[in-house]
């Protein structure tokens, strides 16, 4: 079978094959300890999936509108103005199978051949590999440790060209924790409205903030950014749904979900009825189960930072906000392991410790951030302080 060259220049997901390794090590008995994944450990808040069901027991389970169904934009419109200062129409919002599904969309209707969209490194995985299936070039700008993994304004004025279309703004990041402050979205904003650029703004983890930290939508600016902007968000992480897959983006300008609305249309049509009744419930809900997995997960990034630090060669910031820390390894790479064998890199040493320790993580170099690895502390207390425990055992044993 011969496969078209648009498929083949996609890499797969390295997140969800480390997070399906461990489970299949798991499922034979081994005793693994994972930190891949990309969700809450929590449970979904009862509130919302109480909802669910009494969609299912109404009979709310028929195709809805393709950018989904009134009353949720209306809870999506609610939301934007009490959360973030944002003020929108109807034509203005469409949801979809999730925020993935939401930037493969705008992709697709927005960039071709020639194009190019800049995407800060460290990135989520899938940011570049969506961007390319539409024909366009992922123009990548790299920040390190040393300014908490944030471009600048001037990295920006340096990389863009005639032909770069828009930038990627994901604050709380996926890898990094890193979040972007009032401040910094403003001269970020600055920037890409003098050089005429789409601002595409991930926010999906934007309730997932530590230390009294306030996220700002970029949005927010002011009115004439947020008609350069398109807001992407959804109910995954915040309240634990990651499997009931509604995302939505709200754009300043309405032809541009017009134009999604005709894509979504011919593919998957409208998100599941039942997910879309129990997040018009998380939205328009009380905020309670959300702080207390906040304040958890801020409880366990402080464990996971200050173990991680102990470790001789490595090093690590401490994330803003998401619940992922992304230390950097570099200081091991170049030792060997039992066998002889030089770690060169983070494939090197995630595959060193999962054979070593059976300790699952993500090798930075799939966030294009080779020097570090992604540790998601969605996991239990117990089981960040056995991998850590492991983790530093493993890399004890390396030598020179």
């Amino acid at each position: 079978m011969k496969f078209s060259e648009r498929i083949l220049k996609v890499n797969p997901s390295m997140t969800l094959a480390i997070d399906a390794k461990a489970k299949e090590m798991k499922a034979r008995g081994e005793d693994v300890i994972g930190f891949g994944a990309g969700e809450p450990d929590f449970n979904t808040p009862e509130r919302i999936k109480q909802a669910g069901i009494r969609a299912i027991e109404n009979n709310e389970t028929r195709y809805t509108p393709v950018g989904g169904s009134d009353l949720l934009k209306e809870a999506i419109i609610t939301k934007l103005e009490r959360d973030n200062g944002l003020v929108y129409e109807k034509n203005q919002i469409l949801a979809s199978c999730g925020a993935k599904h939401s930037f493969y969309n705008l992709a697709q209707v927005l960039w071709q051949a020639g194009d190019e969209v800049i995407i800060p490194a460290p990135y989520w995985v899938s940011f570049p590999e969506i961007v390319t299936p539409a024909g366009a070039r992922p123009l990548i700008i790299h920040a390190g440790a040393e300014q908490d993994f944030k471009i600048t304004p001037e990295q920006i004025d340096e990389a863009v060209t005639p032909n770069t279309k828009a930038i990627m703004i994901n604050s709380p990041s996926n890898p990094t924790g890193s979040a972007y402050d009032q401040g910094e979205m403003e001269k970020l904003a600055e920037c890409a409205l003098r050089h005429g650029l789409l601002i595409i703004s991930d926010e999906i983890y934007e309730q997932i903030v530590f230390d009294g930290f306030q996220h700002t939508s970029i949005a927010s600016i002011s009115k004439e950014v947020q008609k350069q902007c398109v807001v992407i968000n959804g109910v995954s992480k915040s309240y634990a749904m990651t499997g009931w897959r509604i995302g939505y983006i709200a754009a300043g300008d309405p032809e541009i979900v017009k134009q999604v609305g005709k894509l979504q249309g011919q593919s998957t049509s409208n998100p599941c009825a039942v997910s879309q009744a129990a997040s018009i419930e998380a939205l328009a809900g009380p905020l309670d189960e959300v702080r207390e997995m906040v304040r958890e997960f801020e409880h366990r990034r402080n464990i996971i930072v200050d173990r991680l630090t102990q470790i001789p060669g490595v090093s690590c910031n401490k994330p803003t906000g998401s619940f992922y820390s992304f230390p950097d390894f570099s200081g091991i790479y170049g030792k060997k392991d039992m066998n002889g064998k030089v770690l060169k890199g983070s494939l090197d040493l995630t595959e060193y410790l999962l054979s070593a320790e059976k300790v699952a993580i993500v090798p930075g170099i799939a966030f294009g951030a080779d020097a570090h690895a992604r540790l998601s502390f969605a996991t239990s207390m117990e089981k960040i302080e056995e991998g850590t425990r492991r983790i530093k055992e493993a890399i004890s044993k390396l030598h020179h």
